[in-house]
């Protein structure tokens, strides 16, 4: 099971085409991940609606394929 870093890195910039997305598969098992995601479109967005656009990005994989991602979002600077 598990889930490839490229593929998490696919779908986050599909949904956010101008980010810069940084992944890191924190145990090598494809399952647990870091990732760090900056995009305009967060700018205004509370940090917890940022963190929502994320997952929802992710159609539910979290959970499933994806055990743990630990998330941080920006805006760029």
């Amino acid at each position: 099971m598990g889930m490839r870093e490229t593929d998490l890195k696919a779908m986050i910039e599909a949904a956010f085409p101008d980010a810069v997305v940084t992944i890191t598969d924190l145990a090598g098992d494809n399952d647990h991940y870091s990732a760090h995601v900056v995009s305009e479109s967060f700018r205004g967005m509370a940090r917890v609606a940022q963190h929502k656009a994320v997952y929802a990005a992710l159609g539910g994989r979290m959970g499933g394929e994806l055990h743990a991602l630990q998330l941080t979002t920006a805006v760029p600077s």
